[in-house]
Parts: structure tokens; C-alpha cells; sequence
């Protein structure tokens, strides 16, 4: 099942089954507050974005659902985008800061992705990729059970990440959140 039909059936109940995100703890990787416009890439409902009003000037959310999408117009987001992240139809160096919470794994062509990102971010702009670990085996089963769904993910390590990232000429470090999550900090 390709994932745009999956999450188009999700949307509506996305929120309920997931929860809300604590996106207090974005703030020191994103350096936030910080001037400008923040893009939640893969963002679907917004919920990673939600409770980043007034630490950034705009949200936009990025994502290819649009029943996702009418689902973070009922969470207060006001700018909307149904587009692929392997071709962002957003000028260069648009954005301050990007997000993308638990998404990589499932957009295609994660490399033009990558670059799609690093190209719309401005110079001295913050980008966070926040990924399940693939290497740890509740994370495996996870990859399993998609690959299983047919949802075509593909999950990265973070040093993988890391070096997509790199390769279009930004520094990236890797941290673990402790739970089960990877982040790729990028600053261009």
C-alpha cells in the first residue's frame, strides 16, 4: 500500500492513536526562539509543530496527505502545503528551520530529499531529522512490520543520515533522545 493512501485513511484519527508531541524538546537543537519561517516537512496534522507558535515568526506544514493536512488546519495551522518532499515548491533558502519528526523513513528518494531540504534552508538555518534508531531491534521490528504493510519505508542509521546530509555541504552531528529516537542536527 503506498503511504499517501495510508495516511490519507489515518488523518483523520492520526492525533488520537499518536498522541501529542512534546515539542519543548526541539527548542535547543532548532535554537529556538529564532527569526523567520519553520517548515514541518512530513508534518501531516502538525502535531510536532503544534506547540512551536510564537518560537518561530510562521509554520508552514509540508506533506503529501491532504486529509493530514485538513487535520493541522483543525490544529490552528494556517499555512498548508500538499507536495512532495523530493521536489519542494518552496524558493532557495526559504526556510530558517526545518522539522521533519518521524517522516524520512517514508518519503522516497531520500537523497534528492536531503537535498531538496539543505536547498531551501537559508544559510545559518537549523534542520533537525528526528528518526526511529534502525538499530535497535524494537525499531527492526517496527521496519518489519511496514515492509509487511507494503508501506516501502526505508530506514537509515543516523550516521547514514548524517552523511546524506553532508554530502550536500552542511555540518550534521547525531544524538539519541533516550527513547528510541534518532536526531540528525544539520546547521548550513
Amino acid at each position: 500500500m503506498p503511504n499517501n493512501i495510508l495516511f490519507d485513511l489515518l488523518g483523520p484519527i492520526y492525533d488520537h492513536v499518536f498522541g501529542v508531541k512534546d515539542t519543548g524538546v526541539f527548542d535547543q537543537p532548532l535554537h529556538l526562539p529564532a527569526e523567520g519561517w519553520l517548515l514541518d516537512l512530513g508534518g501531516g496534522t502538525g502535531r510536532s509543530s503544534a506547540g512551536l507558535d510564537g518560537k518561530v515568526e510562521q509554520i508552514v506544514v509540508c506533506d503529501l496527505s491532504m486529509p493530514m493536512l485538513r487535520k493541522a488546519a483543525g490544529n490552528g495551522h494556517t499555512h498548508r502545503v500538499q507536495a512532495s518532499a523530493t521536489d519542494l515548491p518552496f524558493a532557495q533558502s526559504t526556510f530558517n528551520r526545518i522539522l521533519v519528526v518521524d517522516a524520512l523513513h517514508h518519503m522516497p528518494e531520500q537523497r534528492t530529499t536531503t537535498g531538496e531540504m539543505i536547498r531551501t534552508l537559508k544559510p545559518g538555518g537549523r534542520l533537525l531529522i528526528e528518526e526511529p534508531d534502525i538499530r535497535l531491534f524494537a525499531v527492526k521490528l517496527i521496519a518489519l512490520m511496514e515492509k509487511v504493510l507494503l508501506m516501502k519505508s526505508h530506514f537509515h542509521t543516523p550516521a547514514e543520515i548524517k552523511e546524506m546530509v553532508e554530502s550536500f555541504g552542511a555540518q550534521a552531528k547525531v544524538d539519541t533522545d533516550g527513547r528510541g529516537s534518532a536526531w540528525v542536527m544539520v546547521k548550513k
